[in-house]
């Protein structure tokens, strides 16, 4: 029976609201007291039926809740025969209900979004070759699956053949579509805008990016700060204490509407949902824009944070190394860089393939007799030409002549953060490259804005050299610059910070960087959809995206200013009522029921002002 009254809320306030409404014309319109009693009667004892079984249910579990002080106010004033009060008071704490509940799921509907957008079906690759429609549990990986165009990605995969592009706004929050072909990744919940293509299924289920996201997510909206721990345990003795000032008032007064007045006036249910509405919208709007925040202990602590460390590679830098700089000593150029282009196609390391990159398409050689040079670097036989190419150590090894301008130019692409690749053909210097990571496009203006929202110190960490680290540091304007860091120096860097009463936020890839996440008071990975940034951080920013990082911040400090809003809102109106009800004498229990469900709608609707959040700068 309770659960069938409960389930009917909705149809008993439209109910109550009707039968209020008819008392109200019999009485002023007609004169007819009597159908005027029957109504508003008809309509308390409705209206109260829901409200008491949530208050008999609250007190089961030895909890006085806002249910229980309304439930006993109303059947105060019914027993009084104040009908018109305990009518309208049911009618106002239902319709109340309603509105927040509506309200309070727009507030989720960036998550509700999400998990919509989780895939269903899947094309999947029978014994027989064909495709057949199946559900997206059925998938197992290694299962080869066909994506045609305008279809979600069922799972995270390969693409084993076909093109196309697709839209990851589900995944990194931009809309902007990403190039697919042979051997590039493909997450779940995307959608195919053009082509088709065949993948490979390398992670299903749960256990997808996409997966992985709606569970942190929903389990961040579940989590509660220590603010919202504090109002919990707040309400747990205020609402008890409600009650015992209500009964002090009618033990001295013996006025009984003036006690049950206070019961209803009392009532803390703008502070009890205004911290939670904020933190749930905050974390609504960072996953619509690429940001997990991980829970409503994060966005308090992020949102004070006054310094900020960064690794270099891969957080500031592209982590892609390319030939910046580049000197020939030869009037031979393209044949001397097709030599050097076979040779280091020889290479698996970072810096050949930067310098395979830069020469590009070019006259392929037979390369013989190769020996890679630990520390130093690679020689071959190429054409009858021995063909050495390397650092200043293999250069020396290999007893070739450095001119006084090939000094120089060494000293120059050292000072500009380069590392070095030289090439001897016939131990005669030919060709100097420098190669260096390339700043993240943007960064430098991101770290401006990171300024304007209060941040103090901005210093990187690397294990580069100095000069290098010097240089980026000084490009981007930061305030400290420290390399030759091991990731134990970093973390050891981390506590001396923290030691000085700094608050830290670290900003690492998530892989190599996990001890000093782990230190930080807030840890940022930049995602790129790995597990290990996903897991070890209290911020992940998808798909690498450095761009998310000031919006993160300014996300944090948003939904922390709108927590304090919404509890001096929900403060200041119990105590503006409870003034009321001993220095005025306007109000009363409607009125009061009225300015309080009110007050919540106004801390839910200040709340919902974050779904809509953008940085202004």
């Amino acid at each position: 029976m309770q659960r069938f009254i409960l389930s009917k809320k909705n149809h008993i306030t439209v109910i109550s609201g009707i039968l209020i409404l008819i008392g109200f014309i019999s009485e002023l319109g007609f004169k007819n007291e009597s159908i005027a009693i029957w109504s508003l009667g008809i309509a308390s004892v409705l209206g109260v039926a829901p409200i008491a079984i949530q208050a008999y249910q609250a007190l089961r579990v030895k909890v006085v809740s806002i249910d229980v002080l309304v439930t006993i106010a109303v059947v105060g004033a019914f027993l009084i025969k104040n009908l018109e009060e305990s009518a309208i008071v049911t009618f106002l704490f239902l319709f109340g209900a309603y509105l927040e509940q509506r309200t309070l799921n727009k507030t989720r509907s960036a998550i509700k979004e999400l998990t919509e957008m989780a895939p269903e079906s899947a094309l999947k690759q029978m014994e027989n070759g064909e495709f057949e429609e199946v559900e997206v549990d059925e998938v197992d990986v290694g299962d080869t699956l066909l994506v045609k165009t305008g279809a979600k990605v069922p799972v995270d995969g390969t693409v084993l053949s076909g093109e196309g592009h697709i839209n990851e706004a589900s995944i990194t929050g931009e809309s902007l579509p990403v190039s697919k072909k042979k051997d590039t990744k493909v997450y779940a919940g995307t959608i195919l805008e053009n082509g088709t293509i065949q993948i490979m299924a390398d992670r299903v289920g749960e256990d997808t990016t996409f997966g992985k996201i709606i569970e942190l997510v929903e389990e961040a909206q579940d989590s509660k700060s220590e603010a919202e721990r504090f109002i919990d345990k707040f309400s747990k003795y205020y609402t008890p204490a409600v009650l015992v000032l209500s009964f002090i008032v009618w033990l001295f007064s013996r006025d009984i509407e003036l006690a049950i007045t206070i019961l209803v006036l009392g009532c803390p249910g703008a502070l009890v949902i205004g911290v939670p509405v904020s933190n749930v919208a905050g974390i609504g709007n960072g996953a619509k824009h690429g940001v997990l925040l991980k829970g409503s202990e994060v966005i308090q602590d992020f949102s004070k944070v006054d310094t900020i460390v960064f690794d270099k590679t891969g957080t500031l830098t592209i982590g892609n190394p390319k030939v910046a700089d580049q000197e020939m000593y030869t009037d031979n150029v393209e044949e001397v860089l097709a030599y050097v282009a076979s040779v280091e196609k020889e290479s698996d390391h970072p810096l050949a393939n930067a310098v395979v990159e830069h020469i590009g398409e070019t006259k392929q050689y037979s390369v013989e007799k190769t020996d890679v040079v630990k520390g130093g670097g690679i020689v071959a036989q190429v054409e009858n030409h021995r063909i050495a190419i390397g650092n200043v150590f293999l250069m020396e090894q290999e007893n070739v002549s450095l001119s006084e301008k090939a000094l120089s130019d060494i000293k120059r692409f050292e000072k500009n953060g380069n590392s070095l690749v030289l090439t001897s053909v016939d131990g005669k210097l030919q060709a100097l490259m420098g190669i260096r990571d390339q700043i993240r496009p943007g960064v430098k203006e991101d770290l401006q804005k990171l300024k304007k929202l209060g941040v103090k110190n901005l210093v990187v960490l690397s294990g580069d050299n100095q000069g290098t680290v010097d240089l980026v540091a000084s490009e981007l304007g930061l305030t400290e610059a420290h390399g030759h860091m091991l990731p134990e120096d970093k973390s050891a860097y981390i506590e001396k910070l923290q030691g000085k009463g700094q608050i830290v936020a670290f900003v690492g890839d998530g892989v190599n960087d996990s001890p000093s996440l782990a230190l930080a008071q807030i840890g940022i990975a930049m995602g790129g959809g790995t597990d290990v940034a996903i897991e070890t951080s209290d911020v992940v920013l998808m798909n690498s995206d450095f761009s998310r990082l000031p919006h993160a911040l300014g996300l944090t400090k948003a939904t922390a200013s709108n927590m304090r809003q919404n509890i001096f809102i929900a403060v200041g109106v119990v105590l503006v009522l409870l003034a009321s009800v001993f220095f005025s004498e306007w109000m009363n229990m409607s009125i009061g029921m009225l300015v309080h469900e009110g007050s919540i709608l106004v801390v839910i609707l200040n709340g919902m002002r974050l779904l809509s959040y953008k940085l202004k700068y």
